[in-house]
């Protein structure tokens, strides 16, 4: 069960509660060269991604924030650090949400500016964070990098804004170690009603970084905890989106595709089913429908395993029967399986 938590706004876009849960990335343009991070943002909307967030270096990339949000669909967030100048700049300029923490910006009064701009302009405030960035006083209180540290420097952070009457916040406590990571939401979860924010930091190359966040967010939110997630990968954010993306529809929180099974083959596979399975996920792609549909490579796996599919396909040798909620409807040479499996998808 989803933990019901407080429900914030990124513009149009819920965060929260019982909402859906949703994607984030970070573009890795310069953010002051607003054509190329335009550009970005949309191929990343075009795959899914829900909120994109920006680094702001400089009063040159606070001011390219109207330009950049005047051509995108999706919600902008400003990720600051150090500079609360900056943040006030982005939230002047359109910002749809801010990171950073109000431990780092400055003095209290500094701190009470920014917050000040965004009760104005509604615009909520994410405390970010790392296991990389926890201060000495909370190390040496703590006995290291740790839940206690990670959530004690969190939960300092929190009360410095609900000081200053200010409750649109998210949290974020991502470390590089999916154990200390978990740990450290679930502790947070207990104690605060605020949105979480899960992802793990610096995850690593798509290969590797792709199975990290894929343990440590599916640990979280199997759990009921989480509410937007980011996958963080170095390479390129269009594929942290997409296994965002995927991570959530795996754990039947998010509906919207074609959801493919197939066999791992063995010695009964007499088709080519790994090329078939392939090229069918190409083919479908595009198609917004959320069934399932099984690739098996013989009988065996076929009509009966896979019973439950929507449609299928039991590789035979040399063709192969196209079976619909475990009944066959047809028998096709192996050359037509794809053309043939992507016609009874269209008909549903």
């Amino acid at each position: 069960m989803r933990k019901n938590t407080r429900k914030i706004y990124y513009g149009n876009v819920a965060v929260g509660g019982q909402e859906q849960i949703t994607v984030q990335s970070m573009t890795n343009t310069d953010t002051r060269d607003a054509k190329r991070t335009i550009n970005q943002i949309k191929k990343l909307e075009e795959v899914g991604c829900d909120i994109i967030r920006v680094a702001v270096l400089d009063m040159d990339a606070a001011k390219k924030i109207s330009e950049i949000k005047e051509n995108i669909n999706i919600p902008l967030i400003a990720d600051i650090h150090f500079d609360y100048r900056l943040a006030i700049e982005s939230v002047k300029n359109g910002v749809d949400g801010l990171r950073i923490n109000p431990g780092n910006i400055g003095s209290e009064d500094r701190v009470e500016e920014v917050v000040r701009a965004c009760k104005e302009y509604n615009v909520p405030i994410r405390i970010g964070v790392n296991s990389g960035s926890i201060s000495d006083d909370y190390i040496k209180k703590f006995n290291g990098v740790n839940e206690d540290s990670m959530v004690a420097s969190a939960y300092d952070h929190v009360k410095i804004l609900e000081k200053m009457n200010f409750e649109d916040i998210v949290l974020s406590l991502k470390a590089t170690d999916i154990n200390l990571t978990v740990n450290s939401y679930k502790k947070m979860s207990k104690m605060v009603n605020y949105p979480l924010h899960v992802g793990i930091t610096e995850a690593g190359t798509e290969w590797n970084g792709t199975i990290k966040s894929s343990i440590g967010i599916g640990a979280l939110l199997l759990m009921g905890i989480g509410d937007t997630i980011r996958v963080s990968l170095t390479g390129d954010p269009i594929q942290e989106v997409k296994v965002g993306k995927q991570i959530l529809r795996n754990l039947g929180l998010l509906k919207d595709k074609i959801e493919i099974i197939s066999c791992p083959t063995c010695g009964r596979t007499q088709i080519d089913l790994i090329n078939l399975t392939k090229r069918v996920e190409e083919r479908i792609e595009h198609i917004n429908k959320p069934i399932k549909v099984a690739i098996m490579g013989c009988a065996v796996n076929g009509p009966g395993e896979a019973r439950d599919a929507d449609l299928g396909v039991a590789g035979g040798k040399g063709c192969g029967l196209i079976f619909k909620k475990g009944k066959i409807i047809k028998k096709v040479s192996e050359g037509s399986l794809l053309d043939e499996l992507v016609k009874e998808i269209d008909k549903i």
